[in-house]
């Protein structure tokens, strides 16, 4: 927009009839009107089918249904696992599209139409193409317009721009659907409407459905591929031996002990796969969100609790996020720079209690009620009577009262103090406060009474310099500590805006924003740069070079916060954008993590991944203390899960391989499962833990996971050949309760030898072993050794009470297990450091 024209015609002088009543039937029928609904780009029907059909669902699933048809129900217990994830992440998409559908630019429930030269109220959505609107104060725009008549007109584009000045357009500027008028009226001409108009081209465009990119997820998604590639021929391989172990393949099929080898191979299959993982990982984000919740950030996306960790490079939108949005005054000066003279308070009182105060006169009243203001106004204050006012105009720049004989002028000080003697020194101390980014303001005072002329008032003659009153954007005052705290944790922070470099400077400065180095932010205009380079050109490469060293950007576009954010992750970085306008939302869709304040525009918040709901930048440090607590105990258990699909992959090969029996049932592992992994690893998610993020999760866990599983695994398999060879002897025989019941002898000291090895694993997670991590492991080896003991236990898991040559194996052989994964344990920072080194792992 180019406001370039100063002259007004009354709105009244402009077109006052509008269009006809069967104009606008022909535009309705046309489709021509400001109707606007669009939706995310994926259904509730496409969500539920994205998390239902998934590898991990896909494996589990088929394992599901067979053993419904041909096994025992109680052998399903890992169902309920897959019930449980796939309805945490439905549920939790659902809700982050339901937002997304809410987005809405505009918020003007009615608009003013002249239809058949008659003035009338109709819903937003009943707007038309080429409608003749009357906007008023404080009122958005409801569609792309061109003005046809302007009474002193301002609007607020900020919303749009990202720039805090006002505008002034002028008979013939185009108006911006979403822009909010702040001062004056207008007869405007749709041009835009509905769906081509440019705040819902800007909505539409943000809308677009994307996924918060979470390493805790693709680093599992990634063991599941591996898996995916070997579970199927286990699987078969794992099913063919057990019917040959089943007296051959012929006979196996026929007698319907097929059965029971398709039991044993969907055991290896259940076995082999994290599914716990997944679900943790769910249900972890899930809780990190509802603790947030009770901070006031709203978590649109779960995984995004996670991000905030991973973060280097958070880009802040300066209008609403460092600042409030809102000026103070900083202080009153006299024309030399000390104390204000006698009756300069007062007058800035009166000046600033007019009828429609602008936003200086409403900063300057509340800030002379503040206490180093209040006793030099009680005793300047005495009864007067206003002789004449003249109000703020834009246009004029100044605004005027007079009382008791003297003409008090309020405005810009180049104009009031034009020809005023002695201004130099005054105008150039206005510029010197001007460059460190606050708005001056000059109080000059004269004998005469403002003039007239034949279209507006005129200055008095003689004005002498009375004050100057120095305003500047409030600064949030959490900034501050918020942005020290990001400072110390190596996040590097970037201020991106619409207005002029150098007062975001200042302000940036004035908030403790500092340069990389810890110097002065550098500041850099960015009408320098490209405005939408090529993603894969050299004009990228060119701006991801200048941002580097820049901490501060003005004169930014709304399609070059884009551009800044793709520029900055092409060099590596993980970058979160907060903002509260629009012009932001088509950046924070594009960074890693979105954080929206809760004060901002409604498609800013639809957008982001995060809202701080109270608009609290000091939320942000408790975001990082939860995305911390997810990452570093997500890490601490993975190795859990990861060496269970290490022991269960190596059983099922060699039972493949040797066509031995296998040795377990579905539910044994379940219980494996559930004591050595499942409910421990819960609980140890939810424990403080404020270790700062390091990029590689994956590769620091399969440095333990891998080898200990190893372990594990052989530990199982020696004490199944142990008891398997003793029971194939007649001595052996002694060792068993009643004739008959060798293996399940053999599946119970396995699945003891089995659990030991889960047990010590666990120590390894908790440690160090004080307080409730010790009564957790102890707890767990009480309810594994319960569940030995009590009958009805035994029986449902089709376990046998050990015998005494059975306690010995198991005895031995998990002594042996828990020595290797202990030395595992301590040989692990030799193997990190030799893989790092190599640059393998992190």
């Amino acid at each position: 927009m180019n406001p370039t024209s100063t002259a007004t015609v009354p709105a009244e002088a402009a077109d006052t009839t509008g269009l006809t009543s069967r104009e606008v039937a022909q535009r309705v029928a046309a489709g021509q009107t400001n109707a606007f609904r669009d939706t995310t780009s994926r259904s509730a029907v496409a969500i539920l089918r994205a998390n239902v059909f998934t590898v991990f669902n896909a494996i589990l699933g088929t394992a599901l249904v067979l053993i419904l048809l041909f096994g025992s129900w109680k052998d399903a217990l890992f169902g309920f696992v897959l019930l449980l994830n796939t309805a945490t992440g439905t549920i939790a998409e659902v809700r982050a599209k339901r937002a997304l559908d809410r987005l809405s630019v505009l918020d003007a429930p009615r608009a003013h139409v002249l239809r058949d030269g008659v003035e009338q109220d109709v819903e937003v959505a009943e707007v038309v193409l080429d409608d003749v609107l009357r906007l008023r104060s404080g009122e958005q725009v409801p569609a792309d317009a061109v003005v046809l008549a302007s009474d002193n007109l301002e609007l607020d584009e900020s919303i749009l721009t990202g720039e805090s000045a006002s505008v002034r357009p002028g008979p013939g500027d185009r108006v911006m659907s979403g822009t909010t008028v702040t001062a004056g009226t207008a007869l405007v001409r749709t041009t835009a409407v509905g769906a081509d108009a440019y705040a819902h081209r800007l909505a539409r465009e943000a809308r677009r459905y994307s996924v918060v990119t979470s390493e805790l997820q693709e680093g599992t998604n990634r063991v599941l591929r591996w898996i995916s590639w070997v579970i199927v021929p286990v699987a078969l391989l794992l099913f063919w031996s057990q019917l040959r172990q089943n007296g051959g393949v012929a006979q196996a099929l026929t007698s319907g002990q097929w059965q029971a080898a398709l039991v044993a191979g969907i055991a290896g299959v259940v076995g082999m796969v994290p599914q716990g993982l997944v679900l943790l990982t769910s249900v972890n984000f899930a809780t990190a969100s509802l603790a947030l919740a009770r901070r006031n950030v709203l978590v649109q996306e779960l995984p995004a609790v996670e991000v905030l960790a991973r973060v280097d490079t958070l880009c802040l939108d300066k209008t609403g996020t460092v600042t409030t949005g809102s000026i103070r005054l900083e202080e009153v000066t006299g024309p030399d720079g000390g104390a204000p003279g006698r009756g300069v308070l007062e007058a800035l009182a009166a000046l600033s209690d007019g009828e429609d105060p602008n936003a200086t006169a409403v900063a300057i009243a509340r800030g002379l009620t503040e206490e180093r203001y209040l006793g030099e106004r009680a005793a300047a204050a005495r009864a007067r009577t206003v002789e004449a006012a003249v109000p703020f105009s834009s246009r004029r720049k100044w605004s005027a009262v007079r009382y008791d004989g003297v003409t008090w002028v309020l405005g810009a000080p180049e104009i009031i103090l034009a020809t005023a003697p002695g201004a130099d020194v005054v105008l150039a101390r206005a510029r010197e406060r001007a460059a460190d980014g606050a708005r001056v303001v000059a109080l000059a005072c004269s004998s005469e009474p403002c003039g007239e002329d034949a279209e507006d008032h005129l200055l008095p003659g003689g004005l002498e310099p009375a004050a100057l009153a120095v305003l500047a954007e409030e600064i949030r005052p959490d900034a501050a500590r918020t942005l020290d705290y990001f400072r110390q944790q190596g996040v590097e922070v970037k201020v991106i805006s619409g207005d002029n470099p150098d007062t975001v400077a200042a302000v940036a400065r004035r908030a403790g924003v500092t340069g990389p180095d810890g110097g002065a932010p550098v500041a850099v205009d960015a009408r320098t740069l490209s405005q939408e380079p090529d993603p894969d050109g050299p004009e990228a490469e060119r701006l991801a070079d200048a941002l580097e060293g820049a901490s501060v950007l003005g004169r930014v576009t709304p399609e070059q916060k884009r551009a800044f954010v793709r520029a900055l992750k092409s060099r590596g970085r993980v970058v979160a954008m907060t903002g509260d306008g629009v012009n932001d939302a088509l950046a924070l869709k594009d960074a890693d993590l979105g954080i929206a304040m809760g004060n901002g525009a409604p498609a800013t918040k639809a957008v982001a991944r995060l809202v701080l709901l109270k608009g609290e930048f000091s939320a942000l440090p408790g975001v990082v203390a939860q995305g911390r607590r997810v990452m570093a105990n997500t890490e601490r258990i993975a190795s859990l899960f990861l060496a269970k699909t290490v022991y269960a992959s190596l059983i099922a090969v060699v039972v493949s391989l040797t066509a031995i029996a296998y040795p377990f049932l579905p539910r044994q592992l379940t219980i494996v499962s559930s004591l050595t992994i499942g409910i421990p690893a819960f609980i140890l998610a939810l424990a403080p833990n404020s270790r700062r993020y390091r990029a590689g999760f994956l590769g620091r866990v399969l440095t333990l996971a891998v080898p200990a599983g190893l372990v594990a695994g052989c530990a199982t398999l020696a004490a199944r050949t142990w008891l398997v060879a003793g029971c194939a002897t007649l001595a052996a025989r002694t060792w068993l309760v009643a004739s008959g019941a060798e293996q399940a002898q053999v599946t119970t000291g396995a699945t003891l030898v089995l659990v030991c090895s889960g047990l010590w694993l666990l120590t390894l997670t908790a440690r160090p072993l004080l307080g409730w991590r010790l009564g957790l492991v102890a707890a767990m080896a009480g309810i594994a050794v319960l569940g030995v003991f009590v009958p009805a236990v035994r029986d449902f898991f089709l376990l046998a009470w050990p015998a005494a040559g059975t306690w010995w194996v198991v005895l031995i052989v998990s002594a042996a297990a828990v020595a290797g994964i202990e030395a595992v344990y301590l040989a692990r920072p030799r193997l990190v450091a030799y893989l790092h080194g190599r640059g393998l792992v992190n």
